[in-house]
């Protein structure tokens, strides 16, 4: 009865031995990671408090322009809602261009820098009704500008982020930085024309693994020509 005793506490300590181990095995520790939210209190706060700075500047600029008809103007999410948008904004633009312009780029870097989706609908909207030359200008512009704020942005909270959503292709990302520090320019280049990785974590990783602003500046202003001439001639 003992040795029955024994071999029950043995297998006891075994499977809570076992049980510890699944707990701490690196497996187990990501499952329990993914759940949690990866911003701090105070990372939280700085995030709230950007974008209701950005908010803030964007309902100023709209408020103080022209009166038009609200009502009407949305963000475009498809090619029918452009052409509506267009129908309404075409005269508006050539009355008030030089506040429209202004309207239209801080609207554009805003949904840029805090990645909310609807920019290929605004680079639509530039060429159809500024024309593919100004259109394409006004586009690189504005995405540039985006993208350098998002950046910014990722320096000051973006690391925990980035590591929670793309662990592996971030890990990936560094990697293939540190293979290519000599020539680093020629693969940003690379990445911004080809669809290799999305712009969006582009713009959040590069501080991350330590590409100088220089580099992903210039990188994004010659790297989105393509792609926004591609964009702004469908109109």
């Amino acid at each position: 009865m003992m040795a029955a005793a024994r071999n029950f506490v043995g297998d006891n300590t075994r499977q809570r031995d076992e049980e510890n181990l699944k707990e701490d095995s690196p497996t187990s520790k990501r499952a329990k990671l993914e759940g949690r939210f990866p911003l701090t209190k105070w990372e939280l706060a700085a995030a709230v408090s950007v974008f209701l700075l950005f908010s803030s500047g964007l309902f100023s600029i709209f408020f103080t322009m022209p009166a038009a008809e609200y009502s009407k103007i949305k963000l475009p999410r498809s090619v029918s809602d452009l052409r509506v948008l267009k129908d309404h904004l075409g005269s508006y633009a050539n009355d008030y261009q030089a506040r429209f312009i202004l309207g239209y780029c801080s609207t554009y870097i805003f949904m840029q820098t805090f990645m909310i989706p609807g920019t290929i609908f605004m680079s639509l909207l530039a060429g159809a009704l500024f024309g593919v030359i100004r259109g394409l200008l006004l586009v690189v512009f504005n995405a540039t500008a985006g993208a350098s704020s998002c950046y910014f942005l990722s320096k000051l909270i973006g690391r925990p982020i980035v590591n929670w959503l793309w662990p592996e292709r971030l890990r990936f990302f560094q990697a293939e930085i540190a293979k290519r520090r000599e020539k680093l320019l020629n693969y940003m280049l690379f990445l911004r024309i080809t669809p290799t990785l999305p712009n969006t974590f582009i713009n959040l990783a590069s501080p991350i693994v330590d590409i100088p602003f220089h580099v992903f500046f210039f990188a994004t202003l010659l790297g989105l020509v393509p792609a926004s001439y591609i964009t702004v001639r469908r109109r």
